[in-house]
């Protein structure tokens, strides 16, 4: 694993550029979230879950038009309808490095997903066919713009806690990132089909791929395409009786 970090570190660095004036937005309150503001957003995370577990019960595809956009509008009300502070048309080389990210997570989790077996903390791997359908599949559209939301909600409201008493940006980013990759891991524990190893290494240390992808780029649809790439040929797999 090492070797292909490093091989891809390499890719990026040395035939990759990107948009260097863009910085990430609201943790130097550029622009400014009210504390009100930062309430009703990190209240949306817990509340479009909800959203999303009650009306999937009917459609799972609404569900997840639900949980995106509980999301997406109170973010974007507070950002003055803003959305370069989210989203920019992506460039041949973000999506090169979308691509990258997904092939660098799916070697990533093949890697360890043989460790953790071989140690049996992989958990029961209890997914087929039955639970994933084609509604599961097209869902994925928003389910996963949802999903980086969620992540970067809270990520700016570390960074910008963080920032605001330690004035360091870059000790804020470490800090933050490291809180979201665990959550996010925690937020996939589902025993027995899961273990709390196999969650934290899989789903928690392996969003790094994506979150890498968005710190680089500072463009949310960096990450939701390697994220979106990531699940539906999981998914795929899964549905067709393979995996």
């Amino acid at each position: 694993m090492g070797f292909l970090s490093q091989t891809l570190t390499l890719i990026i660095n040395d035939n990759m550029k990107f948009d260097e004036t863009r910085d990430f937005p609201y943790y130097r309150n550029n622009p400014r979230i009210s504390k009100k503001g930062w309430i009703v957003l990190l209240l949306s995370i817990p509340f479009s879950y909800i959203m999303y577990s009650i009306i999937s019960l009917g459609s799972e595809f609404i569900g997840s038009l639900a949980f995106c956009l509980l999301l997406l509008i109170p973010l974007l009300y507070y950002s003055n309808w803003d959305y370069s502070l989210l989203f920019h048309k992506p460039t041949k080389n973000e999506l090169i490095l979308a691509f990258l990210m997904f092939i660098g997570y799916m070697a990533y989790s093949t890697v360890v997903g043989v460790l953790l077996d071989g140690t049996g903390t992989g958990g029961s791997g209890l997914a087929n066919s039955f639970t994933i359908h084609l509604e599961s599949i097209v869902s994925l559209v928003f389910s996963m713009m949802g999903e980086e939301l969620l992540k970067f909600i809270p990520l700016m409201f570390f960074m910008r806690l963080f920032y605001k008493y330690t004035n360091n940006r870059n000790l804020s980013i470490a800090i933050s990132s490291v809180i979201i990759l665990t959550c996010f891991g925690l937020l996939h524990y589902e025993p027995p089909y899961s273990t709390l190893i196999s969650v934290l290494a899989l789903q928690g240390l392996g969003s790094m791929f994506e979150l890498y992808g968005y710190i680089r780029t500072k463009n949310l649809l960096v990450p939701y395409i390697s994220h979106l790439l990531t699940d539906a040929l999981v998914f795929i797999l899964i549905f067709s009786g393979i995996a």
